[in-house]
């Protein structure tokens, strides 16, 4: 199952919601074995957010997966996540971080598993 934690500085609409968490869900098989069908996206907005000391419009999300995957489809992801993001929300791709965690032991369903 993966986890998206979105934290922006911008507060988003209902429909800015909609539509991006969509467009992470469609792009999430980009990314082998991974699907919409089990993506869990928390939306955390009107933050603030400060990079070299200066207050900025930014994005920081968190992309957590079971399992490793290959460097290149999360490339890809990643590129498009930005891409998609600048498009919908405006905000500038050198204002968005995203990092990548991978565990190889996961809790969900009531169970734990490697």
């Amino acid at each position: 199952m993966p986890y998206i934690a979105i934290n922006t500085t911008e507060k988003l609409s209902e429909t800015q919601r909609e539509k991006v968490k969509a467009e992470l869900g469609r792009l999430m098989p980009i990314i082998p074995t991974k699907t919409e069908a089990g993506l869990l996206i928390d939306f955390s907005d009107g933050r603030t957010m400060y990079k070299a000391g200066e207050k900025i419009t930014g994005i920081f999300i968190e992309l957590r997966l079971f399992r490793n995957s290959e460097f290149e489809p999360k490339k890809k992801y990643v590129e498009e996540v930005f891409e998609m993001l600048s498009n919908e929300l405006g905000v500038k791709k050198e204002n968005m971080y995203l990092n990548v965690l991978e565990f190889n032991q996961w809790g969900s369903g009531g169970s734990y598993r490697e």
